[in-house]
């Protein structure tokens, strides 16, 4: 697939460029996708949850009435789960809930979410620019002229900068990450991919087999 390159201006330049078969046109894997998201969002919890049990509860531990002749059941403590402010029954503990997934499955939800973005026409490739100052402004006017304010993006750029992190951080539906934290659920989740020249060649040879 070929595409033209826009400036930052949204501006079709007399520049093109083609997506590697390899990563943007595959059979995509669905299987693959649901791991890997399920494993991204695994690893958002942070699975703090906690419930005191019977043996947490501060209360007393004599025995609350005799054992025989009241009528009712045997009751032994106040920390029991039958009583109100008893302890909780097998409740939540602290836990990891994320699990392994292979390396190469990874790059096969990747390459499929990819794929489903590039048959969808939703990659725009950018020249390499920069922002002179970390301004809001300046982000919400670049999405503006690629008539994309509206729309979910996910930037992708080669390296760190400040000042498309600072500007961006604002804007609800925008998100700049770098091409080396690229994943599949922020492909997917994305009504538009933006990438620059330098981070699609990153994430190309990043994924190349």
């Amino acid at each position: 697939m070929e595409l033209i390159i826009l400036n930052n201006k949204g501006q079709k330049t007399d520049k093109k460029i083609t997506l590697d078969e390899s990563i943007f046109n595959v059979t995509p894997n669905d299987h693959a996708i649901y791991l890997d998201v399920k494993q991204y969002l695994a690893h958002q919890r942070q699975g703090t949850h906690k419930s005191k049990e019977r043996a947490e509860i501060a209360f007393s531990t004599k025995k609350i009435k005799k054992q025989k002749g009241t009528g009712g059941a045997r009751a032994g403590s106040k920390k029991s789960p039958l009583f109100r402010k008893g302890g909780r029954v097998f409740g939540p503990r602290p836990r990891d809930y994320g699990f392994k997934l292979n390396k190469k499955a990874k790059q096969v939800a990747r390459k499929s979410a990819l794929t489903y973005k590039a048959k969808e026409s939703s990659i725009a490739v950018l020249n390499d620019f920069s922002l002179d100052s970390p301004k809001t402004k300046g982000y919400i006017d670049f999405l503006t002229n690629l008539a994309m304010l509206d729309k979910k993006t996910l930037f992708v750029i080669s390296e760190a900068n400040a000042n498309f992190f600072l500007s961006s951080r604002n804007i609800p539906k925008a998100q700049v990450i770098t091409a080396d934290q690229l994943n599949t659920y922020d492909i997917l989740n994305a009504d538009q991919l933006l990438m620059t020249e330098s981070s699609l060649q990153k994430v190309t040879n990043l994924l190349k087999d």
